[in-house]
């Protein structure tokens, strides 16, 4: 059984008193309610909505999901805490600062971007914004920091989101972000993930099972290394992802066949051999996302959701049919599979959160804090990220600084996502690029885009011809002084490895112009591109598609500030062209 007293609760008598008074006031419904996180992410939400899914999951928690004006989303958490019988835990992603709790909420950095920077200040001042904006919209439960250690180039669902390929930095970084938090706002948990480990493969966990392919030995070096340290630290939560370990499954269950290998969120041997008994961890662990194929292409459903409580997850992220899955849960508990000792250890741990965070004493702070949201003490620290972390990458040919006096006409290629939706209305960065290029001094020619082009011209198979269009090379570098390819791509869920997509084949945006004038090539988001750009010359990695990163990077490329960054090893991709 779980020992309150011990790290990380630390709880007092009269607060595992009330632990143990509300378990056995619940039905068991209401206890298998409790082991689960739900989605919230419709600040539209009524009472009534919210008072009815309150009496059907009788839920332990909920995922908050940047929706709604910050006022609006203080009531709206106001709500549910009113209408629980119990406090919730509420939960926020918060990678890169407020800015995913609600507009208005402060971008500061990605953990990639830290990484980048010399110390661990920028990590800090994420987590001090982060815990400071969550806060104050009533979140006590932060699903941070991500502490996976990139190994693979190739990998983008944790490219921005690891502090880099070196555990101890990884572990710095990961300390400065949870004192942030803690200084922000003391009775705020913290979460690390994703166990045992993203970032070895290039795999995406919300498409297939991941695998971390180390050996017990390298992983023991990597990621254990970090696990023990933060759980010795005390942090209050681990989560789990979809993600096997086949070496130390293999080790701790000698002779286990490849078939029964599982993700560490259905691998008993995983959580409680090693997470609880070997590294020693009391805190609460909680699954990844339960929608995610890595989840559920092992096993049924039926058998997956009590599965992961029984592997020793002490909560359940997310719902399919909030009735459905509670059944499944009620169903091998009456069979004995889920047994009582591993309901009441798991209960134990998130009422104990909730005790630990004074949740039974004040579940929500004062309307007057949501003032911080989007203060200019934090928008300060987002400039101060910019200038101190923005990497040059390479410049082989000392292109820069570039003199908009001298070399004042830029040919400007901007790359974004492909559109995936009849919606799309342009990428709102590519217009401020061009504002901070003219506000430089720069005169800007952009490069038609087959999309926008089918937007402002209707679909044309002309705007397919216009975009194979080239003009002499004379001509070209008669009217330009340099070029300046600017890349923000990004993905999500919908393909394992993202990588810079022309917006057609054989398109004018193609890097032809590189050896005609200067050209350089910024990323305003993945570390990676030089794999799809191998020839240019110059590179620079500026982290963030907003105006203080793109004016700082601007503001570098011309000299008027020094590049203070420096690229982690992956930026290179394992080739030797990426360097020239």
């Amino acid at each position: 059984m779980v020992n309150l007293k011990e790290k990380p609760f630390y709880l007092n008598d009269a607060q595992i008193q009330w632990v143990e008074d509300s378990i056995a006031s619940m039905s068991l419904d209401e206890k298998l309610g409790q082991l689960f996180v739900i989605l919230q992410a419709q600040p539209g939400f009524g009472e009534n909505q919210i008072q009815a899914l309150l009496a059907q999951s009788h839920m332990g928690g909920l995922r908050w999901q940047n929706g709604g004006s910050k006022e609006a989303t203080y009531q709206q958490l106001a709500l549910f805490q009113k209408h629980s019988k119990l406090p919730l835990l509420i939960a926020a992603n918060c990678d890169d600062g407020g800015n995913s709790v609600a507009p208005g909420g402060v971008f500061v950095a990605t953990a990639a971007e830290c990484g980048a920077g010399e110390g661990t200040e920028n990590a800090y001042h994420v987590g001090l914004v982060a815990g400071r904006e969550a806060s104050a919209v009533g979140v006590n439960w932060m699903f941070n920091p991500v502490v996976d250690v990139y190994q693979n180039w190739r990998n983008t669902i944790v490219n921005t989101r690891s502090y880099g390929s070196d555990p101890d930095k990884v572990i710095a970084n990961a300390r400065a972000y949870i004192k942030g938090i803690k200084d922000a706002n003391p009775n705020m948990a913290c979460t690390i993930k994703h166990f045992p480990g993203d970032g070895v493969e290039e795999l995406d966990q919300h498409l297939v099972m991941g695998v971390n392919n180390l050996s017990v030995e390298d992983w023991e070096a990597s990621f254990g290394k970090v696990y023990r340290t933060l759980i010795n630290d005390g942090v209050e939560a681990i989560m789990v992802g979809h993600i096997a370990l086949p070496a130390m499954s293999r080790k701790l269950r000698p002779g286990i066949q490849d078939k029964d290998i599982k993700p560490a969120s259905l691998a008993p041997e995983l959580l409680t051999d090693l997470v609880r008994d070997e590294l020693g961890f009391n805190g609460v662990i909680i699954s990844d996302a339960s929608h995610m194929v890595g989840f559920t292409a092992t096993a049924k459903r039926s058998e997956s959701v009590p599965g992961a409580i029984i592997a020793g997850c002490d909560m359940f992220l997310f719902a399919n049919d909030i009735d459905e899955d509670i059944s499944f849960l009620r169903a091998a508990y009456e069979r004995g599979d889920l047994t009582e000792e591993r309901l009441s250890d798991a209960l134990h741990r998130v009422l104990g959160l909730k005790a630990k965070l004074h949740l039974n004493e004040k579940r929500m702070p004062a309307e007057s804090a949501l003032d911080c949201i989007g203060c200019e003490e934090h928008q300060s620290y987002t400039a101060q990220a910019a200038d101190s972390c923005i990497t040059l990458v390479k410049d082989t040919r000392n292109n820069l600084p570039i003199d908009p006096k001298t070399k004042k006409r830029v040919f400007l290629v901007y790359v974004g996502s492909t559109p995936t939706t009849k919606g799309y209305k342009g990428d709102p960065a590519k217009q401020v690029v061009i504002e901070e290029l003219e506000h430089a001094g720069f005169e800007v020619d952009v490069c038609p885009n087959f999309h926008a082009l089918e937007i402002e011209n209707g679909v044309s198979p002309m705007n397919f011809v216009k975009m194979l269009s080239h003009a002499p090379r004379a001509d070209f570098v008669k009217t330009h002084d340099w070029a300046l390819i600017v890349v923000n791509v990004k993905g999500y869920a919908q393909e394992n490895e993202v990588r810079l997509r022309w917006s057609c084949n054989h398109s004018m945006e193609l890097p032809w112009y590189n050896e005609e004038v200067p050209t350089v090539a910024m990323s305003l988001n993945y570390t990676n591109h030089l794999i799809d750009l191998p020839q240019v010359h110059t590179f620079v990695n500026a982290y963030a598609p907003n105006r203080p990163h793109i004016r700082a990077a601007i503001q570098k490329l011309t000299g008027q500030s020094q590049f203070h960054g420096t690229a982690d090893e992956s930026v290179f991709c394992g080739r030797w062209d990426t360097r020239l």
